[in-house]
């Protein structure tokens, strides 16, 4: 059973990634729900997940199938994405290709193969203890970049400042992996189309 901490947490991990979704589908081609399009692939982020002690999200991308003849090529790419990937130093929890078979209008179906990372947090690194008390102490003597915005279910300055910080890590850490996986995409399919 989740904690009172694990829930809030996974509460404003929540709506840091609802505003990185918002700021993607601005600066790319939005589409329904928790997806963007870019460059002829859509991707996608999950909602958060409390997982034991850790907080856990999924992106996922489109594998650009009319790109690649065969299923060699497919291979090829989904294996050149997961090289990319685990070359970074947040490595995903997994890294799978998912078959999605999509009927939107019950007359044709649709079939696309994705690539889906899984990344994992330990609630300890959405924050920073030195950082709260710096953050609190700009607070009280009033040179605070900016005041702290209202926060329902932060009864503290410190548990609201940790609140907000969960909500910037996240959008940060998520952010900076979308931003690999767009590189990764790009990059492999000028590999490959060589």
């Amino acid at each position: 059973m989740a904690n009172l901490k694990g829930i809030m947490f996974n509460q404003y991990a929540g709506d840091g990634l609802n505003h990185l979704i918002e700021e993607l589908q601005k600066k790319y081609k939005p589409k329904k729900g928790r997806r963007f399009h870019h460059n002829n692939i859509t991707y996608e982020i999950s909602r958060p997940v409390l997982n034991e002690n850790c907080l856990e999200f999924e992106i996922s991308s489109k594998i650009p199938q009319d790109e690649l003849p065969t299923d060699k090529d497919l291979k090829t790419y989904f294996q050149e994405i997961k090289k990319v990937a685990n070359s970074q130093k947040k490595k995903p929890l997994s890294i799978e290709m998912e078959n999605i078979i999509w009927d939107s209008k019950k007359e044709t179906e649709k079939e696309r193969e994705y690539v889906k990372l899984l990344y994992s947090y330990p609630l300890e690194d959405l924050y920073d203890d030195q950082e709260i008390v710096k953050r609190s102490q700009a607070l009280a003597n009033g040179s605070a970049k900016e005041p702290l915005p209202d926060i329902p279910g932060g009864f503290t300055t410190t548990g609201k400042i940790a609140l907000m910080m969960v909500k910037e890590k996240v959008q940060e850490y998520c952010g900076s992996h979308v931003a690999t996986l767009i590189e990764a995409n790009k990059r492999v399919r000028e590999k490959l189309k060589k």
